[in-house]
């Protein structure tokens, strides 16, 4: 089948949390990424990122990217 790419569904970011991809660190890489890609301010989300603990973390990661990523536990 073929579909005009203007009709293709763009899918979510997939992060395991209980994982390799659900380290901190690698959350706080995956979000600058995304935050250059999207033109948001890295420095902002990197404080916010480590202005508490993991559970802040993913909250985080969820308020700037969760319509672009899904996070499973």
């Amino acid at each position: 089948m073929v579909i005009e790419k203007s009709k293709k569904k763009a899918s979510k970011l997939e992060i395991d949390l209980t994982g390799p991809d659900g380290n901190v660190f690698h959350l706080i890489a995956l979000g600058r990424n995304m935050c250059g890609q999207l033109g948001l301010d890295k420095g902002e989300f990197t404080s916010e990122m480590m202005s508490g603990d993991y559970d802040n973390a993913i909250n985080t990661m969820e308020k700037y990217f969760g319509e672009y990523i899904v996070m499973y536990k």
